[in-house]
């Protein structure tokens, strides 16, 4: 027996115990928003614990947290030092967008039924603080003790965009890893992403009733036009195409939507958030003016006033040369596990990796996941995962720190 299959059969053996630890942690809410995540940590690090991982709790303070719009962040580093060598980082978020309606299983149930755990994070991503530390778990069960580091990154920000989750560790000097590897999604291993621009645009027009509309200043039909053209947007961008396979064209979507006061009242003002994403071949202040442009191009003879306001900018993940060897373990190890080939490419999603990559440290997406994300229902009702891809993922990783700390 080598030590592939000495991992593999140290994971098959202790893969209940696996699944009991996701379970613990979909029971525990960690919706963003409102984002009081400082629980799960406080959970998750209890769990480690018994596993005789200590985890290291960092608190963002409170004021960070409140003025950033949520309630709570503790973030959580895992430190397993081993002897000279590199310092691999495995990082999952544990914050999620709530769950919404239709599902059929309790979201925070953790329930099991037909080979599948379904919940909110079963597949994105509290899935991959079981693959990960159950990973790392297998690894160390090995005779022959590995050299170098691995350390654990438990964050919560990644669904606010990541700068109090890995970007609040990294800046504080918190970790300084050589190569990381980040919650996966899919089958796929993922070298780039999306960047993002999300902006909150309020139209303010004038209160008026209804009988009189002619008093007053329609916010909604300002709205309107600004609406009008900026989904002319999405036409045009489908003309420029990102060169990244599984990365296609930008596109721009208006998520949510807001105003007026009652029906017999002409709206005095509407608010809508929408969201850019961009292709890691753009750049991201040139796309935030063409927006800004747009706008106001679209509301020039409105009698009201337009208010733009920045709420995220997310830059794109751009692959990073010394990731081969990352790329080039999980894909050996994904085709033995999963028995096809496992594609480097892109995704259209954003995440808080690019952080990691801004750093300077080359990483990779790759983890528990279906064959698409599609299939595992995120950020959608009963978001489930495959047991069988829970513990398919977990030998990959555990395979593939075995051959970058061999």
């Amino acid at each position: 027996m080598n030590d592939y299959d000495r991992l593999d059969a140290w994971i098959d053996a202790h893969f209940d115990e696996e699944v009991r630890f996701l379970e613990e942690l979909i029971r525990v809410p960690t919706d963003t928003p409102p984002g009081n995540n400082a629980p799960h940590a406080e959970r998750t690090a209890d769990l480690l614990k018994a596993y005789g991982f200590e985890a290291e709790k960092h608190p963002v303070p409170e004021a960070e947290v409140k003025s950033y719009g949520l309630q709570s962040i503790t973030n959580l580093i895992v430190r397993r030092h081993y002897g000279d060598g590199p310092t691999i980082a495995l990082n999952a978020h544990g914050d999620v967008v709530p769950p919404g309606e239709g599902w059929t299983h309790d979201p925070y149930g953790g329930e099991i039924e037909g080979g599948r755990i379904y919940g909110r994070a079963a597949a994105v991503s509290k899935s991959d603080f079981a693959s990960f530390t159950f990973a790392v778990r297998a690894l160390e069960s090995l005779a022959d003790k590995p050299k170098g580091s691995v350390e654990l990154h438990f964050t919560y920000d990644e669904e606010w965009g990541g700068e109090l989750g890995p970007g609040w560790l990294l800046k504080n000097k918190l970790t300084k890893p050589d190569l990381m590897i980040a919650a996966g999604f899919s089958y796929e291993v993922v070298t780039a992403h999306n960047g993002c621009l999300q902006l909150e645009v309020t139209v303010h027009g004038k209160m008026a009733h209804a009988a009189i509309p002619h008093t007053g200043v329609d916010a909604l039909q300002g709205a309107v036009k600004i609406l009008d053209a900026l989904y002319a947007q999405n036409t045009l961008y489908q003309q420029v195409t990102s060169k990244v396979p599984g990365i296609k064209h930008p596109y721009l979507n208006v998520g949510r939507i807001e105003g007026g006061t009652n029906t017999n009242v002409v709206p005095g003002k509407v608010m809508f958030k929408l969201d850019r994403r961009m292709i890691p071949e753009e750049n991201p202040q040139q796309v935030e003016a063409s927006i800004r442009q747009v706008i106001a191009d679209a509301g020039q003879d409105f009698a009201g006033t337009v208010e733009i306001r920045k709420m995220l900018l997310a830059n794109s993940l751009k692959p990073l040369p010394g990731n081969k060897p990352l790329v080039e373990a999980i894909q050996k190890h994904g085709k033995a596990m999963f028995g096809q080939d496992i594609p480097a490419m892109g995704t259209p999603l954003y995440t808080d990796v690019r952080l990691y990559g801004e750093a300077g440290v080359p990483g990779v997406i790759y983890g528990a996941g279906p064959r698409t994300v599609l299939e595992s229902n995120a950020k959608r009702a009963d978001e489930r995962l495959e047991l069988d891809d829970l513990r398919r993922a977990t030998k990959v990783v555990a395979r593939t720190l075995h051959d970058l700390l061999g």
